[in-house]
């Protein structure tokens, strides 16, 4: 048994470096790579070019080592943050303990001093029972590496795929609470792990405590894959007509799931001496290929090889790479052992476990210690081929921002926090908050957008709804918001002529009182007399003037009805208006239906549901009313007055009006203009417009989808379109969706975990930044937006048992999970 400090090669850490004691310099990173599902081929190609063209500035005699770690970790909720809303509480239960892989990955660029003496299986530090520099620094030396080491960096940053991050003395040495990356290395801690002082045993193996570690290689030629690129084929999500592609070594990375370490090595050497050893020895495989066959087939591949280099102007490097994996118990140990080598086997590699050199290699990852790494355990590449096997994605990351929606990465379902209303805005990806959202029935686009509306609502924004199907009624009943719809029993009710509170009686308020009138008196194709909108104008300031002096008057249409028929009239006399120019008793009896004791009398005069300007949650469902010739124009012309009331007059408020599949019913009846107008104007009063639909038909047809809305909708969201892959290119040339964003798409749902209930959503921001995510929710949030007809019944029956709708979910809940 030795002590560690008697042979740590590790003598000092300061100015932000490792010094070893054999006079190597290491600097540290701490980088954040891609998300991984989100490059397409193009992107890998550009990535990989970039690794190549960052390595080659560093200088000779120099290792890069790229350490990625991947530790099995779980979600830790906030119950504090939700402490406001049942359904967020829910959510956090839902997902608290949820097991997934945490990441975290380092470069360590260290440079070995000339006439360093090169580690080898039988030569390193970790055998040897006394350590003596090897030469003093050079403070010239240390400079010019730093110089190519800001050259990396700048290189690297400026590729738009990866930010690194120095590391400090205290990130690398590590402070009394918090470990730094050599105490991580040494003992085996998690990222955010408090100090644990470990014992290490690396006689029979590696053992950090209590886990057992086993290290697999790629570091002999015959091991290596044929062909190796910047990206392979990941199959699970590709189809006949898209392949989906990941980095080549991802199943080494992040969809390898055990604790692992990922080391990748590249050691730069004197390229001129390197080839002039491949030249000694390809003569000396010729004088022995008339010996044996293999002789002269390794004297053509060296022979090759030097070509190559020559012809191409290739960089030749040494390399190796490792996988560093244990377990937990022991019973995992055979499992973890299968998955590497499955992992190995989709790069068409061979995975060589080690034994008798583990402890060398082990050692060598130690950040600072990578220039006494066993060079006997490495191979003869060029550096495009090495930098192939390094790991270029990571996880999911939640946005800084604090508005956005909760949803799942695919990997695990562990969820992310997701803007994609005001980040991308401030990021220069979109110019408006708009979306269009495509899904076909049973492809869970309700569910989404339920999802969708109800984060908002909770995080302050007003949220008009327009739809056909009762979708959001029990969202509805939940935040205790207006819920407008017809029955026999109930018929549907407004009053636009109550005034709220925070509400007056502007020129706006006044124009769309008049606009609602002209449309119940005109028919579509009749244009109204000037004399007769000023008589209007004329009668709508008189009657809330009337009103002011009466504050026993209720202010509806059956009063404004009255107002006309006795004041308004004698005024008219007065003034000597003829018949001509606005004719009382016909517009008296054209709109006697809306009066008391009428056909649609309840349609004009609500006593309850009045203040729709401060109420933050309104559904309007239109499924009874959406072919009826009087009461349909009339609520569509409600519902634009309350959304533009709230745009224009809740200055500083979020508003959202999402418009489900009604929006065909409203273009329908010529209201095509107010929706283009939407779409414009809208995100200068910060507000959103959605429009959901659910055929690609749909958007073929109406030139108002076609041009108005998806041109004015930076943010497009699609659901599961596997039904449409045959027939997605049309699709593709419509929404203007790249060729990655189209495998994206056609991925969804195609490899779902069985274990789990959830559905999958692509999302496309200005069509630069494009992701699909899980909608996975709770089970109290799924009976909340569930449109199952089985399912809401029972949900409102639990509410009309147990006194309310949340108790009613509660309850129920409960019950199902008991089952």
């Amino acid at each position: 048994m030795k002590e560690a400090r008697k042979i740590l090669p590790i003598y000092k850490i300061e100015h932000n470096c490792i010094l070893s004691r054999q006079g190597d310099i290491t600097v540290g990173f701490k980088v954040t790579l891609p998300e991984i599902f989100t490059l397409s081929d193009r992107d890998y190609e550009s990535y990989h070019q970039a690794w190549v063209k960052a390595i080659k500035l560093l200088p000779q005699h120099c290792v890069f080592h790229k350490q990625d770690w991947f530790c099995a970790g779980s979600y830790k909720a906030d119950f504090g943050a939700a402490r406001d809303s049942f359904l967020s509480r829910s959510s956090e239960r839902f997902f608290n303990e949820r097991e997934c892989l945490d990441h975290s990955c380092y470069i360590f660029l260290t440079k070995k001093p000339l006439g360093r003496k090169l580690s080898s299986s039988v030569y390193s530090n970790v055998l040897r029972k006394s350590i003596a520099p090897a030469q003093v620094i050079n403070k010239s030396l240390a400079s010019d590496f730093l110089d190519s080491v800001g050259q990396f960096v700048r290189v690297m940053e400026d590729s738009g795929f990866v930010s690194l991050h120095r590391l400090t003395d205290d990130e690398l040495a590590g402070t009394a609470n918090v470990p730094g990356v050599l105490e991580r290395y040494c003992f085996l801690l998690q990222d955010g792990q408090a100090s644990v002082i470990r014992d290490i045993h690396l006689k029979e193996g590696i053992k950090v405590g209590d886990k057992a570690l086993e290290l697999y290689t790629l570091s002999d030629v015959e091991d290596l894959p044929s062909l190796c690129g910047s990206q392979i084929n990941y199959d699970k999500y590709s189809t006949d007509r898209t392949k989906f592609s990941v980095g080549f070594a991802s199943p080494l990375g992040q969809l390898l799931p055990c604790n692992h370490i990922l080391n990748q090595y590249v050691f730069l050497g004197d390229s001129s001496v390197t080839l002039k050893r491949l030249e000694a020895k390809k003569l000396r495989l010729h004088s022995l290929s008339s010996y044996s066959r293999e002789n002269a087939i390794s004297r053509d591949c060296v022979n090759d090889f030097l070509n190559e280099a020559i012809a191409s102007g290739r960089l030749p490097v040494k390399a190796h790479f490792n996988v560093l994996a244990w377990s937990d118990d022991t019973s995992g140990q055979s499992d973890m052992r299968n998955l590497v080598s499955s992992a190995m086997a989709q790069l068409d590699a061979v995975a060589k476990q080690e034994t008798d050199g583990q402890a060398q290699i082990w050692f060598a990852g130690l950040p600072g210690n990578e220039a006494d790494f066993p060079m006997n355990d490495t191979f003869d590449t060029f550096l495009e081929q090495a930098t192939c096997f390094f790991n270029l994605e990571s996880n999911y990351r939640s946005s800084v921002s604090p508005f956005g929606i909760r949803l799942g990465d695919r990997l695990t379902g562990r969820p992310v926090h997701v803007d994609i209303s005001d980040e991308p805005i401030s990021l220069g990806f979109a110019t408006n908050r708009n979306k269009f959202i495509l899904g076909p029935s049973g492809s869970g686009k309700s569910f989404f957008t339920n999802h969708m509306v109800r984060s908002y609502y909770e995080q302050g924004a007003h949220v008009v709804l327009v739809d056909v199907g009762h979708s959001y009624k029990g969202l509805c009943d939940l935040v205790n918001g207006y819920y407008f719809t017809y029955s026999q029993e109930n018929p549907i009710a407004f009053n636009p002529f109550y005034l709220s509170d925070g509400d007056v009686m502007d020129t706006e308020k006044k124009e769309s009182i008049k606009t609602l009138l002209l449309a119940l008196w005109k028919k579509d194709d009749e244009n109204f007399r000037r004399s007769e909108y000023v008589a209007l104008s004329n009668a709508l300031t008189l009657y809330f003037e009337h009103l002011e002096s009466r504050s026993d008057i209720f202010p509806c249409f059956n009063t404004f009805y009255e107002f006309l028929q006795s004041q308004y009239q004698s005024v008219l006399d007065l003034s000597k208006v003829k018949e001509k120019d606005f004719d009382m008793g016909g517009f008296l009896y054209v709109l006697s239906p809306y009066y008391r004791g009428g056909e649609f009398d309840y349609l004009l005069n609500a006593t309850e549901n009045l203040d729709l300007l401060n109420e933050r949650f309104i559904v309007f469902e239109l499924d009874q009313v959406k072919d009826h010739p009087i009461l349909f124009p009339v609520i569509t012309l409600i519902i634009m007055e309350v959304f533009i009331s709230k745009m224009r007059k809740l200055k500083g408020v979020r508003k959202v009006i999402l418009l489900e599949e009604a929006w065909k019913a409203i273009a329908k009846e010529g209201m095509a203009e107010y929706i283009k107008y939407l779409f414009k104007t809208v995100r200068k009063h910060f507000g959103e417009a959605i429009v959901v639909t659910q055929e690609v038909e749909d958007i073929i047809s109406s030139p108002i989808v076609k041009q108005a809305i998806i041109n004015n909708s930076d943010c497009k969201i699609l659901l599961d379109q596997s039904k449409y892959q045959n027939k997605f290119d049309q699709i593709q040339e419509l929404l203007g969706l790249t060729e990655k964003e189209k495998a994206q798409v056609l991925s969804m749902n195609k490899a779902n975990d069985p274990k789990r209930k959830y559905k999958e959503v692509f999302i496309s921001i200005g069509g630069q930044l494009s992701k699909v995510y899980r909608t996975e929710v709770s089970l109290e949030e799924y009976l909340a937006y569930t449109t199952e007809e089985r399912e809401k019944v029972q949900v409102h029956e639990y509410a009309r048992r147990y006194g309310s709708i949340q108790k009613g979910i509660a309850v129920l809940a409960n019950e199902l999970r008991t089952k």
